[in-house]
């Protein structure tokens, strides 16, 4: 070793700065927010805290600086009561959550085959799905042949079928040579998530039933609740931890009322939940949910060691797009390092083509393997709460339970079960779907490759089509692409007809002068499958020429305020005589000068309704 080298516990990596101060902090904000305002119109710091504040569409409040005022006062520790740093403590062996992988392919020798290679490359668990659609009850003993009963769980889904399909993993279990003591996983009992499905009353009846198929597993846990239903008809983080605590109140009412003590009744249920690409979020909503549901164990008298959450995250439906289907890898990364750091126990990915269809071989092993290489090769299996002391997601878990008390509060008093039957339930979810719809549209809530950098012209994702499903009367899913998708769609089939959609995008000037504008109006356009044709040229009439080459009707100026000062004007009258019927502007219309607002008919600009844009203009163009 060289007399220079330096031991770890001498290196100082911070040595050499001075420790920041939130006012030095306040000041660079204040720089540039100001950069380019005149001398006496500069913002003070309260308007830029406000302009640096944002909401998430349930009314969290994100700040953009969190400091130790913000922090809890007593953090506790993980594997305790209030279990908000996680039910369970990891012990460094990357064991830390089930990998459970969904199966659902009707081809019951091809499901065979696939539960077999997620068992031998990284899976730990096995999670069905059990509806016409999808498996069979009786399909459950050829799917589990090859699985080694006492070592990987088996957690069941089903929107309806499932006592059938409990029963069946039951016989099955029951006729295997292995301890039923040892037998651990879920029935996929929830009657109350099967009624908002179909769009029927709550028959809490089968609870009895469960019980009964249940008893000789006494591991295994007969109900869910399944809160990603209400997560995919639009629920956000507060509402979907509101209504868990809802129906897991219910079970636990209707299962004291069979004769279980508060006890019993709580290691019954384990938690579906969903897990997304807004990371903080995510975490800090799995950390409230368990600190809810232990202060509801606390009031209902519960042994303080059975009072934690047992969480089965699964990755958002609703997130996930058709279009550009290879980000979605991305997105199950986030999603699956949100559900890590917020100390599920047990892990479903769903694949990148899930949209398309049934996932193939390659698709299977990326989600699969999005777990395990979070687990090892990047050791957060090897942590305990990661996210815990940061300021930031205390006080985003505090407020999520703030708020999702609040709505709970609200449900608890006549019950979930009134709620869900009276439309309140659907009332909160269309409202909540409503404020995000105006985020989808204006891209302040983007989704990349679908209303950001769209890929218009890419081939689809070739897959097996799902069996069509049953038709079901209850809370519709939705996806947060499909408004653009629908576009996209209108504008693929005018194109297959011969009528494809163009847009000309008249940019005036040199590169330096429209490339800004002209880079950002592009992808908007085709966000809705509508070809952008770029047109160039020093002269009106050239403009003119090339809007009736490319034959449409609608054109976008495209450049600086100082070229369409000077030329905006005269170039939009020429694109008007060539037969142009929609002339609008990227920017600011007043730059156009004197005269602007008689020429064009409107503008493009960042926060503006882009579905509301794109589905007129398809409108005009008769796609």
């Amino acid at each position: 070793m060289s007399d220079q080298a330096t031991s770890a516990a001498e290196l100082k990596l911070a040595a050499d700065f001075d420790t920041p101060s939130q006012e030095a902090w306040e000041k660079e904000v204040l720089k540039v927010l100001n950069r380019g305002r005149p001398e006496g119109k500069e913002i003070g710091i309260d308007q830029a805290y406000k302009r640096l504040t944002s909401t998430t569409v349930d009314g969290l409040t994100i700040d953009p600086l969190y400091t130790k005022d913000d922090a809890v006062e007593e953090l506790g520790f993980p594997g305790v009561f209030p279990f908000v740093r996680g039910t369970t403590i990891r012990n460094g062996d990357m064991t830390a959550w089930h990998v459970a992988q969904l199966h659902e392919d009707p081809n019951v020798a091809a499901t065979r085959q696939h539960v077999l290679t997620d068992l031998e490359r990284g899976g730990t668990a096995v999670f069905l799905r059990i509806d016409p659609d999808a498996l069979k009850p009786e399909d459950i003993p050829t799917v589990l042949a090859d699985v080694l009963l006492d070592l990987a769980p088996v957690y069941l889904s089903s929107a309806t079928q499932q006592l059938e399909a409990a029963k069946a993993l039951a016989a099955y279990l029951n006729d295997s040579e292995k301890d039923n003591a040892g037998m651990t996983g879920n029935f996929g009992i929830d009657p109350i998530g099967a009624a908002a499905l179909a769009g029927t009353d709550v028959d809490l009846g089968v609870l009895k039933e469960a019980l009964e198929i249940a008893k000789p597993f006494p591991q295994m846990t007969p109900f869910v609740v399944d809160a990603t239903i209400y997560h995919n008809a639009g629920a956000g983080d507060v509402h979907e931890v509101a209504y868990a605590l809802a129906i897991g109140v219910e079970y636990v009412r209707a299962l004291v009322d069979l004769g279980l003590t508060v006890d019993e009744a709580f290691s019954k249920i384990i938690f579906r939940v969903s897990t997304t690409t807004e990371q903080f979020p995510t975490i800090a909503r799995l950390r409230s949910l368990r600190g809810r549901w232990s202060r509801i164990g606390e009031v209902l008298e519960v042994s303080e060691s059975k009072r934690g959450a047992t969480q089965h995250a699964i990755t958002s439906q609703r997130v996930l797009t058709r279009d550009d289907a290879y980000v979605n890898m991305l997105r199950g990364t986030i999603s699956s390092f949100a559900a890590a750091v917020g100390q599920a126990e047990i892990q479903t990915v769903l694949p990148f083509d899930h949209v398309w269809g049934l996932p193939n071989d390659f698709s299977r092993r990326i989600a699969r393997n999005t777990q395990i290489l979070l687990a090892e090769e990047s050791n957060i299996g090897r942590v305990n709460d990661p996210a815990g002391g940061s300021w930031f997601v205390e006080s985003l878990t505090n407020q999520i339970s703030t708020e999702a008390w609040k709505v709970f509060q609200g449900l608890d008093g006549e019950g979930f079960i009134k709620a869900l039957g009276d439309g309140t339930v659907k009332a909160q979810l269309d409202e909540l779907n409503q404020a995000r719809a105006k985020r989808l549209a204006n891209r302040s809530l983007p989704i990349t490759g679908v209303s950001m950098f769209p890929n218009y012209t890419e081939p689809p994702v070739e897959r097996q089509p799902r069996p069509e499903a049953l038709k079901l009367n209850g809370l519709t899913p939705v996806r947060d692409s499909q408004v653009y998708e629908d576009l996209r769609d209108r504008s693929n089939a005018a194109r297959e007809a011969g009528n494809g959609p163009k847009v000309l995008l008249a940019c005036l000037g040199a590169r330096r002068d429209f490339g800004a504008r002209e880079g950002f109006t592009a992808p908007l356009i085709q966000a809705g499958g509508i070809e952008t044709v770029v047109a160039e040229g020093t002269e009106p009439a050239d403009f003119a020429r090339q809007l009736q080459e490319v034959d449409t009707k609608v054109a976008v100026l495209c450049s600086s305020a100082k070229v369409y000062a000077s030329q905006g004007v005269a170039v939009a009258n020429a694109l008007r005589e060539a037969g142009a019927e929609t002339i609008l502007v990227a920017g600011q219309i007043n730059e156009l000068g004197e005269g602007g607002e008689e020429v064009v008919d409107g503008n493009v600009f960042a926060g503006m309704d882009v579905v509301a844009l794109l589905t007129n203009t398809l409108d005009q163009m008769g796609a």
